[in-house]
């Protein structure tokens, strides 16, 4: 099979990548990135599918910058959503199979429990709207052969996101204030990377034209923002104190949900993807980081 994965310099791009290039795979991977496919524009996703054919398509491209895509709403919407029913109708006319990264802030964090793949939507902000919004344009365009898959609180050796953050917070500062009662479940983009693999790589996957699904993926575990960051320091061997504060002391354009974990129960079910305990990936991406340096 040929494999497209959109959004290649990012986060779980790049360690799709990693984890290709690293194993002996049977598949061809096209990565590309916004240089060679912009998602600002439906004209350039029609453009690319002209001149180019795949079987499956892994679609990580996204705008990510949750506070800042309250103020870039167009822009935003464009390619979390307008372009996503453009790839969907393209994947669908020409039988491509696609699977599509959404976000647990398509949820407003008001449940208690971990929210199931049926669980009411109701985002808080414009990235979750926009998310949510590319969820359904997806499944109204392609009733059958896509699967999406919701994660949370990405991070990874790669690019801006919260270990990077607080490990270089941490060695600025003798101290850090950390927001404590956001509660969700870390997501180390690796990880990720292999359930997508490994869903691609199950036959039944390969071989049947299955309803369009949506999955919940995340790493084991519940924990909020200090709690994580606490970790990170540890597993860092750096000496930085750490205070819990609240949401509304730190204020923020863009509205967070409180309670963002998410039940991975039908994903695990399924496909049988292993689902790692948070703890665990992160300790390796620490590790991973401090060999690097």
């Amino acid at each position: 099979m040929k494999i497209l994965v959109t959004g290649a310099n990012g986060q779980l791009g790049r360690s799709i990548h990693k984890i290709v290039i690293n194993n002996e795979l049977r598949n061809v991977f096209v990565f590309v990135g916004r240089g060679e496919l912009d998602f600002s524009q439906n004209v350039n996703i029609e453009k690319y599918f002209k001149e180019n054919s795949f079987d499956v398509v892994v679609n990580c491209a996204a705008y990510t910058a949750v506070d800042k895509a309250e103020s870039e709403i167009e822009l935003t919407n464009q390619i979390n959503h307008l372009a996503v029913r453009k790839l969907a109708e393209i994947a669908y006319q020409k039988n491509i199979k696609l699977i599509h990264i959404s976000t647990d802030y398509v949820f407003d964090g008001s449940g208690s429990k971990p929210y199931k793949e049926t669980d009411k939507t109701n985002p808080r902000n414009v990235y979750g709207k926009t998310k949510l919004a590319g969820e359904k344009a997806l499944q109204e365009a392609m009733p059958t052969n896509a699967i999406i898959i919701r994660t949370s609180w990405v991070y990874s050796e790669y690019g801006n996101n919260f270990v990077d953050t607080m490990l270089k917070l941490g060695k600025e500062r003798d101290k850090l204030n950390v927001v404590n009662d956001q509660i969700g479940s870390p997501t180390y983009a690796t990880d990720l990377a292999n359930a997508i693999l490994k869903i691609i790589e199950n036959k039944n996957y390969q071989t049947k034209s299955p309803a369009t699904e949506i999955y919940h993926y995340s790493n084991k575990g519940k924990v909020s923002w200090y709690e994580f960051a606490k970790e990170i320091f540890e597993l860092a061997d750096i000496h930085c104190a750490v205070k819990p504060i609240t949401t509304k002391q730190y204020p923020t354009p863009a509205k967070r949900p409180k309670n963002t974990l998410m039940n991975k129960a039908k994903i695990a079910k399924t496909f049988s993807v292993g689902i790692s305990d948070w703890k665990e990936s992160l300790n390796t991406c620490i590790a991973i980081l401090k060999e690097q340096q």
